[in-house]
């Protein structure tokens, strides 16, 4: 009695299960649907070719990738080398294992504080917002994703490839750039990828440190053009046209960050 009570339970669960996921997946399916229907409806060869002012998204995906590129620049390198140190020289101490519960903690915190705490720091002083408080905002939202990456791809390395280079007399530093990170360079990468697609899709932070224009501009200085912080206001507008321009903007940002996380799963696939 007491098996067939386990066995029919088991399969109550499975159904269940295989339910909710499905329902997860027509939903997704409908959100995705609707997405490329009313996307595709509005793209037209005028969308890449002008800027906002004139009905067009070019500045505004010129600025996203401005203000998602520099962001990777900064975050990387400390990211890169935080990582490698809380593999390769923190040696599992306090310091080190705090750094790590603080990545984590980092990486669970909602994106409008940290858009709130660089408004206090890099908009506030100068009055207004600008795209260097936009990049200073990603760079932070991406800093522990890079951290907790590289921490975990250099621990999956097997601890006889180090050995082997101390007994060859290569100098630590060599080890690590020449065989540690060589070694894990696929998973290393993979995640620079999610991190990037991450913040290419925020809005909260962008929204109170870099703003969103309606020209093209190469100054960071000033409100620089953003194209998930145009969609929210474009979204909210009654003019019809411009409520399709926000469906046109959603779709080619939904692509882009779809084609970088199908790139970063084959990555991890190819390597497995």
């Amino acid at each position: 009695m007491t098996q067939i009570k386990r066995f029919f339970i088991n399969k109550l669960f499975i159904v269940i299960s295989t339910l909710t996921a499905l329902l997860g997946l027509v939903f997704l399916g409908w959100i995705l649907w609707t997405l490329f229907v009313k996307g595709f409806e509005a793209l037209s060869l005028t969308v890449f070719t002008t800027d906002l002012v004139n009905g067009g998204l070019r500045n505004l995906l010129w600025g996203q990738f401005v203000l998602s590129v520099l962001a990777t620049v900064l975050a990387v390198p400390i990211g890169l080398l935080a990582g490698i140190y809380l593999q390769e020289y923190g040696n599992h101490s306090r310091y080190a294992e705090f750094i790590r519960e603080l990545s984590d903690v980092m990486m669970s915190a909602p994106s409008i504080v940290v858009g709130t705490f660089v408004y206090a720091i890099l908009v506030v002083p100068v009055g207004h917002t600008n795209g260097w408080a936009g990049i200073v905002a990603l760079a932070i939202l991406m800093l522990p994703i890079v951290v907790r990456t590289t921490d975990d791809m250099l621990s999956l390395i097997p601890r006889e490839l180090r050995e082997a280079g101390v007994a060859l007399g290569v100098p630590k530093y060599r080890i690590i750039t020449d065989i540690i990170i060589r070694a894990a360079k696929v998973g290393i990468v993979t995640g620079l990828l999610l991190a990037f697609a991450r913040v290419m899709g925020e809005t909260a932070p962008l929204l109170y440190t870099s703003g969103t224009s309606e020209y093209w501009t190469t100054n960071l200085g000033e409100t620089f053009p953003s194209l998930t912080v145009a969609i929210y206001n474009l979204a909210t507008m009654p003019d019809e046209a411009l409520s399709k321009l926000a469906w046109a903007g959603a779709l080619l940002l939904t692509l882009f960050v779809l084609i970088l996380n199908i790139t970063g799963r084959y990555l991890i696939r190819d390597k497995r």
